[in-house]
């Protein structure tokens, strides 16, 4: 009864945090500063003129545009480059047009020119290029001694680092750096040249030269919003609000917005109000900013309203999921226990599952499921909680003792009763120790929800991490850890009563 009861409150739970609804404008952004705050501006521009609702920080480009096909949201701001050489697979040079030719037969398109390029590049702190003599990117195939920090996405698109060292025979192993921490381990000294935004506020700040691309690899990258082909249609007040932010947003604008976010402290809110405020455009009213970490401190954050709504959806994960992961469970070590040869494919399966990097079980499940948010989140959790919860009631149901066994089917004993009232309660002790287990360990898993727009503590981590920001990251991981230390005090607490009442103690 209490693993139903865990499954219903998370369900609950995730019932009462709600959905956006159907007459909502659903817009997502990356995990990178400049597409958080450029989400921000399409929200608060389409909310002026009806319902709008942001989902940030949706991982990579392969989730956010599996989001967009899916569509669990209708749209999100990208680049023509990316569109056309990492989605389409299209040469270099292809145009807008070409694009929207190619993307048309998936139901989305490519419109409004935000008016300004931010292109890939690589950098190298201006003393070592000076030194080194590094003006170009050809200039690094005669360093190949130089570590080289790139982030992960990067490393593996179709115009990033593969390309670029066929193009100009460059040797160096790059270490794979997320893009948050990548200037700071520059400045540390601890790599040498890394990936970069050219609107990125901290390339002056560092002092970085930019190597030029002397055998243009790169293609353009003009900021565009990728969309779903009924927005206009379905949303024609916020889509006409939405067209006039074209050629609106500056190469310097967009430096100067990512610099108020990165260096100043600034909320993703605040910086697109203000933005929006100087172009003459209405926005919604006030809201609540993003980041507010960097103003109110630890302490501050740690204590704010903002954590009880993420503490009330991580809950909601970590409940349903292992709730429903020892409904399931259990049945499946149950039958493994009776057949063993089933019991050996079984638990090769769920050993399989927990294998799957958590990132990459995210993005299959988003076209599988058709949708982002909680349930690819929980079926992901799901997934991982159930190796330990299998293995351990398999390994109590096989530790019961086979004269236990005869004895209660001397007595009579049908085989679901010797089940029930043998082999279930001698097991109970591993049994529950598998579903802590998987409880303690959902905890931190659930943070990974962040990336699919499910929310929890890993809102903050994901923010944190773009941002390079300390106090958000501890503000989401202090909470994960307490949590994990409370779900485990409350199984203990279960073990240790249980075992007051099988020894004859009073109940309470």
């Amino acid at each position: 009864m209490a693993v139903l009861a865990s499954a219903l409150i998370g369900l609950a739970l995730l019932a009462a945090a709600g959905t956006a609804r159907a007459d909502t404008l659903r817009i997502g952004s990356k995990r990178f500063t400049e597409s958080y705050i450029l989400g921000e501006i399409l929200t608060q521009t389409a909310a002026a003129h009806g319902s709008a609702q942001h989902t940030p920080g949706l991982g990579n480009t392969a989730i956010v545009f599996e989001a967009l096909k899916a569509g669990s949201i209708d749209l999100y701001p990208d680049y023509t480059g990316t569109v056309a050489s990492e989605i389409l697979k299209l040469p270099p040079g292809t145009t807008l047009d070409q694009i929207n030719r190619a993307l048309a037969p998936l139901g989305l398109a490519a419109g409004i020119p935000l008016g300004f390029e931010n292109s890939y590049a690589l950098a190298v702190d201006e003393a070592k290029a000076r030194r080194l003599g590094l003006a170009a990117l050809g200039d690094l195939a005669g360093q190949p001694q130089l570590r080289l920090g790139l982030s992960h996405e990067f490393l593996g698109r179709a115009d990033g680092w593969p390309g670029l060292a066929q193009r100009y025979g460059l040797r160096q192993h790059p270490l794979g750096l997320d893009h948050g921490v990548a200037y700071e381990a520059l400045a540390s000294g601890q790599v040498d040249a890394i990936d970069i935004y050219s609107t990125d506020a901290k390339i002056r700040k560092y002092g970085l030269r930019v190597l030029t691309d002397d055998r243009h690899y790169f293609p353009r990258y003009d900021a565009v919003v990728l969309y779903r082909r009924d927005v206009p249609r379905r949303f024609p007040a916020a889509w006409q609000a939405l067209t006039s932010l074209a050629g609106k947003v500056q190469a310097r604008d967009m430096i100067a917005m990512n610099a108020a976010a990165e260096l100043d402290g600034q909320s993703f809110d605040t910086v697109a109000r203000t933005f929006l405020a100087k172009s003459g455009a209405s926005t919604a009213g006030n809201r609540a900013g993003t980041r507010t970490a960097a103003r109110a401190g630890l302490a501050g954050t740690l204590f704010g309203r903002e954590t009880l709504r993420l503490t009330w959806r991580h809950l909601a994960l970590v409940f349903g999921a292992v709730g429903a992961a020892a409904l399931i469970g259990v049945p499946l070590a149950i039958v493994a226990a009776r057949r063993p040869r089933l019991g050996l494919v079984l638990m090769a399966a769920v050993s399989v599952l927990q294998t799957v990097p958590s990132l990459a079980l995210l993005a299959m499940l988003i076209p599988l499921l058709g949708r982002i948010g909680v349930w690819p989140a929980m079926v992901a959790l799901f997934l991982y909680a159930l190796l330990p919860i299998v293995r351990n009631t398999l390994t109590g149901l096989q530790q019961v003792p086979a004269g236990m066994r005869e004895a209660a089917r001397a007595l009579g004993f049908r085989p679901g009763q010797v089940l029930r009232y043998v082999e279930l309660p001698l097991s109970m002790p591993v049994l529950l120790a598998g579903i802590k287990t998987a409880a303690i360990i959902s905890v931190g898993t659930a943070t990974i929800a962040a990336f699919v727009g499910a929310g929890g503590y890993g809102e903050r981590i994901a923010i944190g991490l773009a941002l390079n920001d300390h106090v958000l990251l501890m503000a989401g991981a202090i909470p994960a850890a307490v949590l994990a230390l409370l779900v485990q005090a409350g199984f203990e607490l279960g073990e240790w009563y249980l075992g007051r009442q099988g020894q004859g103690g009073p109940a309470a």
